[in-house]
């Protein structure tokens, strides 16, 4: 294989694989080849031209300002727009607590802190993309089932064929079987909590404000999605509780949820009108100890899979993926092979700072939000005080936040 027309073999068709994909298909010269094994399959070019209609029940993502610059440089951002609603204001607050803090977009003067795409959107507008791709090619469905070093590279085994790539990339979700298969060792940390998602229809317009609410079992999450003819003031809950009470409230009445849901967020929103379909799933920190290795790169949920408190974990695997397309194409531009071991591991340097902040911080916060300790809960609660107070605290918090730090330093 050649150093100039490299190739690199994406196992994993998710969002965090699309982009890396579409990336590398900017950066990366005419004459690298880009394939993406995906065990699904995925929509025709004709069907993911469709039009987009926002459905009650979709999933949905927070997308920092770093990853909506990114996606803005790949020429994405008009066809997301259908499916985004922008985060003007966050309001973070403790439930019984006197501290509370609002940070806002105009204060940084951007156009917004963040913005909430619909799933369905947000991979039908990569996916269409991936379709206009010259050099990208799509095996869907297939399944990457083995790989092992051939040469610089990797000989890279599928259902029914066999191929050489100069890179593997991992990508195929937290619980990847690729990855154990190879022997990447994980550490895991069980948090004893589950997360409960659903989309809710209230009362109120929520104008552009998400909530960051600290409550006893943990955080609840509320981010505005675009109306929809059902329901014009639609918002995304993801809510952390003890297991035993998530799968009591995935199945509960209207009524019993939606009251204990006011209970413990108030009415700021007025009244719960509807609740789409609910899921909940246990909270586990997931890290591959080892991310590189010749020929080999674990990406996304399979690097990290954190806890959902301020949405951090997909923003912080495309910084990754933005890294590592620039890493590949300064590699081609320097005439040195794509998986040579020392430029993968520059690599992972350079990613070191920004995930082991971002992990630490998604990690320790709802601990910190659920102390009992009478004199940390009161530094607690007034340090979220002062971060109102002190417009220069609250910048640095949220250009952290927003991923922009990383961004702007070469980390992402």
């Amino acid at each position: 294989m050649s150093v100039q027309a490299p190739h690199i073999l994406i196992a994993g068709g998710g969002m965090v694989g699309l982009s890396l994909a579409l990336l590398l298909h900017e950066q990366l010269p005419d004459s690298a080849r880009i394939t993406l094994v995906e065990g699904r399959a995925l929509p025709a070019p004709g069907d993911v031209q469709a039009g987009y209609h926002p459905s009650f029940d979709a999933r949905s993502t927070a997308l920092s300002y770093s990853t909506a610059t990114l996606y803005r440089e790949l020429g994405l951002w008009s066809s997301l727009l259908p499916g985004l609603a922008p985060i003007d204001q966050i309001h973070v607050s403790r439930r019984g607590r006197f501290g509370s803090s609002l940070l806002s977009s105009a204060e940084q003067g951007w156009d917004a802190l963040g913005w909430v795409v619909e799933n369905p959107c947000l991979g039908r507008t990569l996916l269409a993309a991936a379709h206009d791709c010259s050099r990208l090619t799509l095996r869907c469905p297939d399944r990457v089932t083995d790989a092992k070093p051939q040469g610089l590279g990797m000989r890279v085994i599928l259902d029914q064929e066999e191929i050489d790539a100069d890179v593997l990339v991992i990508a195929d979700g937290a619980e990847s079987t690729l990855r154990e298969k190879l022997g990447f060792l994980t550490q895991r940390k069980t948090y004893g909590q589950s997360a409960l998602i659903a989309n809710l229809a209230f009362e109120k317009d929520h104008g552009g404000v998400a909530y960051e609410r600290f409550t006893a079992t943990g955080p609840l999450a509320l981010l505005p999605l675009p109306p929809s003819q059902q329901a014009p003031h639609r918002m995304a809950l993801v809510w952390t509780l003890a297991p035993a009470e998530a799968a009591a409230l995935e199945i509960a009445e209207l009524e019993v949820f939606s009251r204990t849901l006011i209970d413990a967020f108030g009415y700021r929103l007025g009244r719960v009108l509807r609740v789409g379909e609910r899921h909940s799933y246990p909270l586990t920190l997931t890290e591959a100890v080892e991310q590189v290795r010749r020929g080999c790169v674990v990406l996304g949920n399979a690097a990290h899979a954190l806890h959902p408190v301020a949405g951090q974990g997909f923003n912080l695997a495309l910084r990754d993926a933005a890294a590592l397309s620039r890493t590949f194409a300064e590699a081609v531009h320097k005439d040195t092979g794509v998986g040579d071991t020392a430029v993968l591991a520059a690599y992972a340097q350079d990613r070191q700072r920004d995930q082991a902040q971002t992990i630490a911080a998604s990690d320790g916060l709802p601990a910190l939000f659920m102390v009992t300790d009478p004199v940390l809960s009161l530094g607690r609660d007034l340090a979220l005080s002062g971060m109102d107070m002190f417009p220069l605290l609250r910048r640095e918090f949220v250009q952290q936040a927003a991923g922009m730090a990383a961004l702007e330093s070469g980390h992402g």
